[in-house]
């Protein structure tokens, strides 16, 4: 059982000397080119930075959803000439509500009405009295779309913070509806709320003509600064937009955004762009119009541009927010925190003095009750924490005080490993057993028990891991790196050195 073979012992040699290179990075301050210079990044306690927590709007969500089906549900019924009146959105009632032309067409929008049911996930139920049809979202339809919406905003929330070069930010849900950011090192985040502020709905809408109204409503002109009337049916989505980026304006020499459109955006342009020619075609941006130019000719390739009296970090933000994609709804700050430098410092200077104070006890602890044998167990701890610290730099892993907390927790759990393997050779040679026969029988009686208590900890801290949040999920990492690692330095290296001890020696009797 103890015998060690020339590879298995390279193999354990090479593991740890592995764990030191990686964990090096993180010890010498100027790079060298013969490691893998990997470090553990420094959450937001110990590095200073901003905390935002940010809400979903879900009654604007719910609000945008009953307009937008009740646009869809207009489209359809003029597709099938079926005729309406009095077509309403109530907001109050969270309903949609018309009424039937002509008796005849009956049968023509239940089927349109079941149609989009379909397509719309059955997110809304209907009902019909005299020809009059009121349309009611179903609850927990609406519910299972807001979940849905939250996953979307924090997939668009992570891409809009990694295109501004924020480093190592923490993204994650809180409840139902709220969206955690943290952003170590970042102690003016202006800007980045800012583009988490902004939803980013870029539609494209045809201006109405002066004697329209039913269908159209009346948003703000930035450049020119008054109202403008445009149709409420969008003619292209910001949604089929591939990219976006910033540029100068060739005629202007302005700042400009450009545009490219997937194939169904582009048709789209091209089919609008080629049946207006002559008329205005806003550029709407969350419910402000951003320029209304007329339609010289035709655009059938599928590029745009956009101008507005763009700056440089303007355009450049307009564009990352384009290419990010826009929010389901718009995100409210309900709570900002900023951790400065020097907080962060003292944080660090505590967990070093913690992990240093907690680490120099233990050693001392094994090496006062168990002699020569706490020396090998205190070894076998400086290598456990070596290759823990070796892999959350190999992964680049984000380390918080509580992460810290963990890894203190970790040595004092390969602590009672050893522990329990030094008490049960000191018990089988109290017994009068041969130091050989000992070391076999209490290594193979206190395996068992350290891969049960470890594997029981380890499936703990995994569910931790999987279901927590920030400090409460880095902590989980920690600690379930650190059993693997106790695992490896408990089993295989501390029964490594003290057989190579024992074969050079060959004592009468045992230290321990």
């Amino acid at each position: 059982m103890l015998y060690y073979t020339r590879l298995r012992l390279l193999g354990i040699l090479a593991i740890c000397l592995a764990g030191i290179l990686f964990c090096l990075p993180n010890i010498i301050k100027q790079p060298m080119s013969q490691l893998p210079w990997r470090q553990i990044h420094l959450g937001l306690d110990l590095k200073g930075g901003s905390y935002l927590l940010m809400q979903l709007d879900t009654a604007s969500l719910e609000k945008d959803q009953l307009h937008s089906l009740r646009e869809q549900l207009k489209q359809s019924l003029l597709a099938k000439g079926a005729g309406y009146v009095n077509l309403l959105a109530i907001e109050s009632k969270n309903e949609i509500s018309f009424s039937l032309r002509a008796p005849q067409e009956h049968d023509i929008v239940v089927a349109t009405l079941n149609k989009l049911m379909k397509t719309n996930d059955n997110v809304f139920t209907f009902r019909e009295t005299n020809g009059h049809f009121i349309l009611s979202f179903e609850k927990e339809a609406f519910d299972a779309k807001a979940k849905e919406a939250v996953s979307r905003a924090i997939e668009i929330v992570r891409r809009r913070i990694d295109e501004t070069g924020a480093m190592d930010p923490t993204i994650a849900r809180e409840g139902d509806n709220r969206i955690m950011v943290e952003l170590p090192g970042v102690s003016d985040p202006e800007r980045i709320k800012t583009l988490l502020g902004t939803t980013a709905r870029l539609t494209f809408r045809l201006v109405a003509q002066p004697n329209e109204s039913f269908g159209t409503a009346l948003l703000k002109d930035e450049q020119t600064g008054r109202d403008i009337l445009i149709r409420d049916h969008i003619a292209v989505d910001g949604a089929d937009l591939t990219n976006a980026g910033a540029s100068i304006d060739q005629q202007s020499g302005g700042w400009a955004v450009t545009f490219q459109l997937n194939s169904k955006g582009a048709d789209a342009f091209a089919s609008v762009t080629q049946a207006n020619v002559g008329k205005q075609f806003a550029i709407v941006l969350d419910q402000k119009v951003i320029e209304a130019p007329r339609i010289m000719s035709p655009i059938t390739g599928g590029n745009g541009q956009i101008t507005g009296g763009f700056t440089s970090q303007s355009a450049s933000d307009l564009a990352l927010l384009l290419r990010a994609g826009a929010l389901p709804a718009p995100l409210k700050i309900i709570e900002e925190r900023s951790i400065g430098p020097s907080l962060g410092k003292a944080s660090i200077h505590a967990g070093i003095t913690s992990l240093g104070v907690g680490f120099l006890l233990v050693t001392l602890f094994m090496v006062i009750f168990y002699g020569q044998f706490g020396i090998y167990a205190d070894i076998s701890l400086l290598a456990n924490l070596g290759l823990m610290l070796g892999i959350l730099s190999l992964f680049q892993a984000t380390l918080t005080l509580a992460g810290m907390a963990g890894i203190l927790l970790t040595l004092g759990m390969a602590l009672d490993a050893n522990i329990l393997i030094n008490a049960r050779i000191r018990e089988e040679t109290e017994k009068g057993k041969p130091p050989l026969q000992a070391l076999q029988s209490g290594f193979s009686h206190a395996k068992a028990t350290v891969i049960d208590s470890n594997v029981t900890a380890f499936l703990a801290h995994v569910m931790l891991f999987i279901f927590g949040a920030g400090p409460v999920r880095n902590f989980a990492l920690t600690i379930t790196i650190g059993i693997g690692t106790t695992l490896f330095t408990t089993l295989l290296l501390t029964p490594l050195l003290i057989m190579r001890w024992y074969s050079r020696t060959r004592p009468k009797k045992l230290p321990v």
